[in-house]
């Protein structure tokens, strides 16, 4: 090879990664689309879009929320395993979305079609009724379905979600005959609720603001100790429900082999959001905990959850056969 030629090639070589580098810095050169597996109006779209708005500052681009409800919040890991990888779609990734694939066929492998950004948050749940129903606690609610066998309907966040599966548990365990009744989210559980449709639904933190406002009651929590905001209302464990401690935790992917530079970028614009004090505020409001994992943490955090939710499946035999 001509001597020329090598001093051209190894120039060109030299120049690769910083002109790599250069790139890189500019991300994102265009906004960012945040997909929200949940309607509009929902805890989970409240809490997405005060992220979003904390990241458009991060990034000095502007993350748009578009919102993809339905088919046990799915719909936006969906997407995103079907995208480019270039960062500049990523979405929600839920617990059941982690299940599902387990449970039926699905557009995505779990386990081979993200690039895990971030983990943020997670949902803290229990069991509301209207307050102006006859119940006052939550062994009132189990008398009656008891007596009226069939006639109680139960609603969910979404067919297969993490509310749902507890929702049949309890049913189970008390031998009830009731009416599950799956909904897209809160945001379409709260006005059949309140409507008269159902006589009890699992809810997220994003009821709460009812609960206060004295709308709805609720009957008990699923977390390991009382909520601080509602120190009055008894855990599942005190009930004596053994074992029941119930979170949905969730954080952010993108799609697989997304460049390891641009996911960088991504969790670091994510991260600023996560903490930034407008962001925190609304977490606080929600009752929702921050639990925060940085990308490699968060990996593994997803691998190890995706194998015990296959055993899982496996082990109540729900899986499709």
């Amino acid at each position: 090879m001509p001597h020329a030629t090598r001093r051209a090639l190894l120039g060109a070589s030299l120049a690769l990664p910083a002109l790599a580098a250069r790139a890189q810095s500019r991300f994102p050169e265009r906004p960012i689309t945040l997909l929200v597996p949940f309607p509009a109006g929902g805890a989970t779209d409240v809490q997405m879009r005060a992220l979003a708005e904390a990241a458009s500052r991060a990034f000095g681009q502007t993350v748009v929320t578009e919102n993809r409800p339905g088919a046990g919040s799915t719909l936006g890991p969906a997407a995103v395993a079907r995208a480019k990888p270039d960062g500049y779609l990523v979405s929600q990734m839920t617990l059941p979305a982690l299940r599902l694939p387990f449970m039926q066929r699905m557009a995505y492998d779990p386990r081979r079609d993200f690039t895990p950004i971030i983990h943020l948050t997670g949902y803290t749940f229990g069991i509301v009724v209207r307050a102006e129903s006859p119940w006052k606690t939550w062994q009132e609610v189990v008398a009656d379905a008891r007596r009226n066998p069939g006639k109680h309907r139960w609603g969910n966040t979404g067919a297969n979600g993490t509310p749902h599966l507890a929702m049949v548990d309890l049913a189970e365990r008390e031998k009830l005959e009731v009416v599950h009744v799956p909904f897209r989210g809160e945001a379409d559980a709260v006005p059949a609720l309140l409507g008269g449709h159902i006589e009890a639904t699992a809810a997220g933190t994003g009821l709460y603001e009812l609960i206060k406002e004295g709308k709805l009651r609720l009957l008990n929590v699923w977390t390991p100790d009382r909520r601080p905001g509602f120190p009055e209302v008894p855990t599942l464990l005190e009930l004596g429900y053994q074992g029941m401690v119930i979170t949905s935790p969730y954080g952010l992917v993108a799609p697989a082999g997304l460049d390891p530079d641009i996911t960088a970028a991504l969790h670091e614009g994510f991260r600023r959001a996560l903490h930034d004090p407008s962001h925190l505020a609304v977490l606080a409001k929600l009752d929702q905990p921050l639990q925060y994992l940085n990308s490699a943490d968060y990996a593994r955090n997803m691998a190890e959850t995706i194998d015990m939710e296959e055993a899982r499946v496996k082990r109540l035999g729900l899986g499709a056969g």
